[in-house]
């Protein structure tokens, strides 16, 4: 599916990987024996906080994936200077990044197609961050979403909490990625990456691209046990958040217990129903299909007979993935090796752009 290079300042373009007719097109050009590429590059990273959830997979990784047959250059970071704003235990933390490499691996991230590694391994990320930082307001950042949530639920924030959103600039502008896939709750920290070097342009004249956003298609996976709140890893009710390295009986268990109603019929109602929708929600995602597909083939069925389904349904699309995950955990060596090659591929990238805005800055 080709998409626009065009793109403004805030605008906002979606990316909607499964579309039938990009599907036949990539076929084809496989059979073929050509790559279809758009030009520009990608970047998006993701904080190590142990292995993702099926939200993580629909609503992210999926699209990660398919991008790595869009773009020439496409760049994953596993973020762990981000995750630093909240205390980590050391030993935790390094578990929790090659987790998250075994598990970006196993979702279909191929280091020959793109480039993976660790953030903190790139020194030049705190470097461009910090000049970044010199040219941002505190009240730019005092009205971001993130800083307002996250320092009320902390009574007050860490210094790098607040201006965590000006590294996440940092980590786009470093590589002059031209395309940027985020949830929508992201897109006020891709507005400031934009800002920012806009006004860096506008001081030391043009070098940084203003990035732009890939949306993803899927709907957001919600709760299983609160479908008025997002699936997440924190959920303190274990039955709420379907993992990647589920069993097929955890799997079938959370979806058996998943919050519906007293409603018989399968139906996709998110305002009245979100619970059931949320089911069929998922079950269209993970089986390729529309919502309106899922739903026909839901008839005749009740809730009960459909959870079934779902759970017969993620099981299929996450056990390659859940016995990958397994295979790769237990080789920590191999990991640790593919994160320090992509270190060096994203420095060699990194590298020299950091020469030409020290240059700009005067530094020498």
């Amino acid at each position: 599916m080709a998409l626009s290079m065009r793109c403004t300042v805030k605008s906002v373009f979606s990316f909607i990987h499964k579309s039938s007719s990009h599907r036949r097109l990539f076929k084809a050009g496989k059979a073929m024996g050509t790559t279809i590429l758009h030009k520009g590059q990608v970047f998006s990273g993701i904080q190590p906080t142990g292995v993702p959830h099926l939200g993580n997979y629909l609503g992210a990784l999926e699209s990660w994936v398919a991008l790595q047959d869009e773009y020439s250059v496409v760049i994953y970071s596993i973020v762990d200077l981000h995750s630093i704003t909240q205390p980590q235990d050391p030993q935790m933390l390094r578990d929790n990044i090659l987790d998250m490499a075994a598990s970006l691996l196993a979702c279909g991230i191929d280091p020959s197609r793109s480039i993976l590694f660790q953030q903190s391994q790139v020194s030049e990320h705190a470097e461009l961050s910090w000049i970044l930082g010199c040219l941002t307001s505190m009240p730019r950042l005092r009205h971001l979403p993130q800083w307002k949530m996250k320092s009320k639920q902390k009574n007050e924030g860490s210094v790098g909490l607040y201006t965590y959103p000006v590294l996440q600039a940092a980590d786009i502008l470093l590589y002059k990625s031209t395309h940027v896939p985020v949830g929508e709750d992201q897109i006020q920290h891709l507005e400031l990456a934009q800002d920012l070097a806009r006004i860096f342009n506008n001081q030391y004249g043009q070098f940084f691209p203003e990035p732009c956003a890939l949306l993803s298609g899927t709907r957001k996976v919600k709760s299983l046990r609160d479908p008025s709140s997002k699936m997440s890893k924190s959920d303190p009710q274990k039955l709420a958040t379907v993992f990647l390295t589920d069993s097929p009986d955890d799997i079938v268990l959370k979806i058996r217990r998943a919050v519906t109603d007293f409603t018989p019929e399968v139906t996709y109602e998110p305002e009245s129903r979100p619970g059931v929708s949320n089911l069929v929600s998922m079950h269209a995602a993970v089986s390729g299909q529309s919502v309106e597909q899922v739903v026909r083939l839901a008839e005749g069925m009740d809730t009960g007979q459909y959870k079934t389904v779902v759970a017969e349904a993620i099981v299929q699309k996450l056990q390659p993935i859940r016995l990958e995950i397994q295979r790769l955990r237990a080789d920590r060596g191999h990991l640790e090796s593919l994160l320090a090659k992509g270190a060096e591929r994203a420095r060699s990238l990194a590298a020299p752009v950091m020469t030409e805005v020290r240059k700009l800055l005067g530094f020498y």
